[in-house]
């Protein structure tokens, strides 16, 4: 079962549950996951797993952007509530890389672009190797980090 059958699946187990909270988060995932499917069709491209896991991170992004928000409005609730949303995406990302799977990653991509030791392109390779399971900011740390420690 892939990702989006996963969601559409769960989705309706919700539904027929009446789980109040799950509920929402599915349905604004879906319709994330539907207006990039809309966009993709238009350039005439077929939705793929990365292009799912793109979307939850983007919504799992807006949640945390939103915590910032309602915390420094002294909003508790609304915190709550938007951390239990997250919990119930990140459900579906893939499991996350511990840092040192990270490192042997980027110490590998330093080893096949050796001569150059371009900080950009190492973080293209990296990220396309990764895609979904680390936050593109703690690749551009560790990168930074063994491009620092190579030389």
């Amino acid at each position: 079962m892939n990702l989006l059958e996963k969601i559409n699946k769960d989705y309706q187990e919700s539904l027929l549950k009446k789980e109040t909270k799950k509920i929402p988060t599915l349905k604004l995932l879906r319709a994330a996951i539907q207006n990039l499917t809309i966009e993709l069709r238009a350039r005439k491209k077929e939705l793929k797993e990365e292009e799912i896991i793109q979307a939850l991170q983007r919504e799992i992004k807006k949640r945390k952007e939103a915590i910032v928000l309602y915390e420094r409005g002294g909003r508790p609730d609304l915190v709550l509530k938007e951390k239990e949303e997250i919990e119930i995406l990140s459900a579906y990302l893939p499991p996350a890389l511990s840092e040192s799977e990270i490192k042997k990653i980027i110490q590998q991509k330093i080893k096949e672009l050796s001569p150059e030791k371009n900080f950009g392109k190492i973080m293209k390779e990296v990220m396309k190797e990764v895609a979904g399971r680390v936050e593109g900011t703690k690749v551009a740390a560790l990168v930074k980090e063994e491009l620092n420690q190579s030389e």
